[in-house]
């Protein structure tokens, strides 16, 4: 059998970094491949975390570029024949402070937090292994958000029924409506980064949904989580967890033992699964 690979998007730095050295702290039996759109950038995380004496490779991904995932398919199929571990953990947030228009600070984010996930799952997805792990790494926000919707949107991202289409269509019409700055009146809360949480979380719900009707005996586990508030570039420094301590939820979704049947589909806090 090819040996085992594991994939971290976004892993320069952050969530994405604590969670590559904890697989590593955590002896995956296998390869553990950190992830960054810059590769300068990751290039340097990798070579920090080797100087630690953990046996870490790098490739190129930027999630926000098609092309970009489909190489690291093809990377990924020609090595190992397959992904038994993905962490979609690049993400973007723009600073309370932020001087762009709110239409733009929605467009930006959704492209990156939801639609870049999208991109690499419809890429990766495919290639998993029977006991693969996929961690989408959302947020508490997207719960808050949700909580702020109209109640006629809240009922539409929690219908089991809904499906990715019609999600990247609700996507859409945020972005729309941001731009319009109409949101507010249509319904939806008045955050960027929460409302692209919410197709994150909803996204892995369908995500689970779908591999439980094609792949029912792979033994396939996929789950949002939030890693907490963590003192990282976005989230700044008075966020109460550090970047290792955020790192554990993701980590523990990633590692869930083969034979495991939950959380599948599943917000994840705290390793606690959340109602949502």
């Amino acid at each position: 059998m090819s040996k085992k690979v594991a994939v971290v998007t976004g892993g320069n730095k952050g969530i994405g970094f604590a969670i590559v050295k904890e697989l590593c702290k955590a002896k995956f039996p296998g390869d553990v491949i950190l992830t960054a759109r810059n590769e300068k950038l990751g290039k340097g995380a990798v070579e920090l975390l080797k100087s630690e004496g953990f046996q870490v490779t790098f490739q190129h991904l930027d999630i926000c570029d098609q092309g970009s995932a489909v190489k690291l398919r093809d990377f990924l199929q020609n090595t190992y024949g397959g992904l038994d571990v993905l962490v979609n953990n690049a993400g973007i947030a723009f600073k309370n402070d932020a001087t762009e228009p709110f239409g733009e600070q929605a467009e930006v984010t959704m492209r990156t937090n939801f639609w870049g996930t999208l991109w690499v799952s419809h890429a990766l997805i495919p290639i998993l292994r029977p006991n693969a792990r996929v961690v989408n790494v959302s947020s508490f926000v997207s719960k808050r958000a949700l909580d702020q919707c109209s109640p006629q949107l809240q009922a539409k991202f929690r219908d089991p029924k809904l499906t990715e289409e019609e999600l990247c269509g609700l996507m859409g019409e945020f972005v729309t409506a941001a731009q319009n700055g109409s949101h507010q009146a249509e319904g939806w809360p008045n955050t960027a980064y929460g409302t692209t949480k919410i197709g994150a979380t909803v996204l892995s719900m369908i995500q689970a949904r779908e591999l439980t009707k094609t792949r029912s005996g792979d033994g396939i586990l996929l789950n949002a989580c939030c890693p907490g508030w963590v003192r990282t570039d976005m989230a700044g420094d008075k966020a109460p967890k550090s970047p290792e301590e955020g790192a554990q939820t993701p980590t523990y979704l990633a590692l869930l033992p083969a034979g495991a049947k939950e959380p599948h589909g599943q917000l994840v806090w705290d390793k606690v699964v959340q109602e949502w």
